[in-house]
C-alpha cells in the first residue's frame, strides 16, 4: 500500500458490502506474446539500428510483458524515408474507392479479434477488460469504417474545392487509448491518401504492434504505416524529421515544446491535449441518472482520460444529498484486477503516473480540502489507487486547476447558473465539460457559454466516429473524428495551406 493510500485510511467509510461478485477472470490464452518486438517499417519488422530495447509490463502485476525496440533518430528516419516513398509511388495515386478497401479490411480485422485486442489493451495499459472489450475495440473499428466510407468522397465533403493529401504523418499517441488513438490517427490520414509514422506511448505499444500485423494481414503497401516504438526521445526525432504533418495527442507540456519546435517550419499541427472538464449538476437535474454520469466521467479508465470530468460542479439545494448518493456508489465500485470482467476501476498505467496522482492528492490534503475514499482492499502488487471525492475545495486548490489524470474528483457548489459557467471556464484548459438539467433551454443557454470543445447533455464521455472532438485553449487545437477530421491531412485549393 503507498503512503498516501495509509495517510488516506482515516477517510474511509467502512460500511457492509451491498453484494459480492465471484471472480471472472479473462482468459490471457488467446493472446501470443513475443519475446522482442521490432520498428514495423517498410512492410516489415526490423532490428532497431539503435540497438537499444526497453521492457513493457502489466502495470497490475509489475510483470514483464515482451521486450520492445528503442527507435532512435536514424530508426525514424528510414521509417519516414519509407513513408514517403510509399506516398510518392502509389499511395496518393491511389483512387479513393482503392484505399477504402484497405481502410475496411483493417476494420473487419479488428472485429474479428476484438477480443484478442482487447486482452492486450488490458494486459498492457491496465484498464478494465470490460472498457477494452465494449468501448476501445469497438470504437476503434467504427472509426477504420467511418473514414473508409469517404475516402472516395473527398470532393462531396468539400464542395467547390479540390482536395488533395498532404503527405506523410507523424503522429504521436498517449497511454490512455492506446487503440483507440491510433485508430483516430491512421485512418483519416490513409483515408485522404497520407502515409503515416506512429509512435505509440512507451507503457502501451503491444496493441499498435498487433495492429502492424492487421496491417501486414490486411496487404496495405508497404510503407503506408509504420510504427516506431520509444519514449519522449523516439517521439522528438519523429516530431523534427522530414515529415509533413504532426498530430500529437498527450500533455498540454509536451505539446508546447512540439508547437515550438515545429514553429515556422511549415509542418502542419493539430493537438488534443489535457482538459479539466466541468461537470454541471443543477438542482433539477435527476440525480441518480447524474450519479452514474459522475461515476463515469471521472472513474471511467481510472480517470486517465483527457476530457473526465474531474470537477463537479453542484448547486447548492442539491448538494448534501448528491454527496450521500456518491459517496453510497462509490462503495460498490470494484477496484482490481483488469482482466476481472467486474472490475470497475483497473490499474494506474505506470509508477511514475500514481506518484503523481498521490503528489496532487496529497496537495489537496495539505490545503484543507476534505478526502473520501470507499473501503477496497488494493492488491499488494501492482499500480493502484482508491476512487477519491474531494468536498470543501476552492478554486484556488491545485486539485481544482490541475490535471490529476487519475480517480479523483475534486467537487465545488455554485448558486446560480452564471456562476457554474464563470467557475467552469475558469481554467486554461477547455476540452469538454456536461450539464445535467431537465431544461432543454438551460442545455442550450450553458454551451453557448461554455468553453469548451466538447458539451454533453445529461450524459458523459459518449463518443462516435461522426462526430468532431478538440479543444480549446490550452487544450490544443484541430478537430478529430467526423468530417472535420478530414481537413487536417488534406490540402484544400482556396482553404489555408
Amino acid at each position: 500500500m503507498t503512503d498516501t493510500a495509509r495517510k488516506a485510511t482515516p477517510a474511509i467509510e467502512h460500511r457492509e458490502p451491498v453484494w459480492g461478485y465471484a471472480p471472472a477472470p479473462e482468459s490471457t490464452g488467446i493472446v501470443r506474446l513475443e519475446d522482442r518486438y521490432g520498428l514495423f517499417v517498410n512492410g516489415g519488422f526490423v532490428e532497431p539500428k539503435s540497438g537499444k530495447w526497453f521492457t513493457t509490463i502489466n502495470p497490475a502485476t509489475e510483470e514483464p510483458l515482451a521486450e520492445v525496440a528503442e527507435a532512435g533518430p536514424e530508426d525514424v528516419g528510414l521509417a519516414v524515408d519509407a513513408a514517403r516513398d510509399a506516398y510518392e509511388r502509389r499511395w496518393r495515386s491511389l483512387p479513393g474507392s482503392e484505399r477504402a478497401k484497405y481502410l475496411y479490411r483493417i476494420a473487419r480485422q479488428l472485429q474479428e479479434r476484438a477480443r484478442e485486442f482487447a486482452v492486450l489493451e488490458s494486459m498492457n495499459g491496465g484498464k478494465p477488460i470490460k472498457e477494452s472489450r465494449d468501448i476501445d475495440l469497438p470504437l476503434a473499428a467504427a472509426h477504420f469504417f467511418y473514414y473508409a466510407g469517404w475516402a472516395d468522397k473527398l470532393e462531396y465533403a468539400f464542395p467547390g474545392r479540390t482536395p488533395s493529401p498532404i503527405g506523410v504523418a507523424g503522429q504521436i499517441i498517449p497511454w490512455n487509448f492506446p487503440m483507440l488513438m491510433a485508430a483516430w490517427k491512421l485512418a483519416p490520414a490513409l483515408a485522404t491518401g497520407n502515409t503515416a509514422v506512429l509512435k505509440p506511448a512507451e507503457t502501451t505499444p503491444l496493441t499498435a504492434l498487433l495492429l502492424a500485423q492487421v496491417i501486414q494481414e490486411a496487404e496495405v503497401p508497404p510503407g503506408v504505416v509504420n510504427i516506431v516504438t520509444g519514449a519522449g526521445e523516439t517521439g522528438a526525432a519523429l516530431v523534427k524529421s522530414s515529415v509533413d504533418k504532426v498530430a500529437f495527442t498527450g500533455s498540454t507540456e509536451v505539446g508546447k515544446i512540439i508547437r515550438r519546435t515545429i514553429a515556422g517550419s511549415g509542418k502542419r499541427l493539430t493537438l488534443e491535449l489535457g482538459g479539466k472538464a466541468a461537470n454541471i449538476v443543477f438542482e433539477d437535474a435527476p440525480l441518480d441518472q447524474a450519479i452514474e454520469g459522475v461515476v463515469n466521467g471521472i472513474f471511467f479508465n481510472q480517470g486517465h482520460v483527457c476530457c473526465a470530468g474531474s470537477r463537479l460542479l453542484v448547486q447548492e439545494p442539491v448538494f448534501d444529498v448528491l454527496i450521500d448518493k456518491l459517496k453510497e456508489r462509490l462503495q460498490t465500485l470494484r477496484v482490481g484486477d483488469p482482466l476481472d470482467k467486474n472490475t470497475d476501476v483497473g490499474a494506474i498505467n505506470s509508477r511514475v503516473q500514481l506518484q503523481k496522482i498521490e503528489e496532487l492528492v496529497a496537495s489537496g490534503i495539505q490545503e484543507g480540502a476534505q478526502m473520501y475514499q470507499p473501503e477496497c482492499v488494493l492488491p499488494e502488487r501492482g499500480f493502484w489507487f482508491r476512487p477519491t471525492l474531494f468536498t470543501g475545495v476552492s478554486q484556488s486548490h491545485r486539485i481544482a486547476r490541475e490535471e490529476i489524470f487519475g480517480p479523483v474528483l475534486s467537487i465545488l457548489t455554485f448558486r446560480t447558473p452564471e456562476e457554474a459557467v464563470e467557475k467552469a471556464n475558469n481554467s486554461p484548459y477547455g476540452l469538454s465539460a456536461g450539464v445535467w438539467t431537465e431544461k432543454g433551454s438551460r442545455i442550450l443557454w450553458m454551451a453557448e457559454r461554455l468553453r469548451a470543445g466538447v458539451v454533453w447533455a445529461n450524459t458523459f464521455n459518449r463518443f462516435d466516429p461522426a462526430s468532431p472532438f478538440g479543444g480549446y485553449k490550452e487544450s490544443g487545437f484541430g478537430r478529430e473524428g467526423g468530417l472535420q477530421g478530414l481537413e487536417p491531412y488534406l490540402r484544400l485549393d482556396g482553404g489555408a495551406a
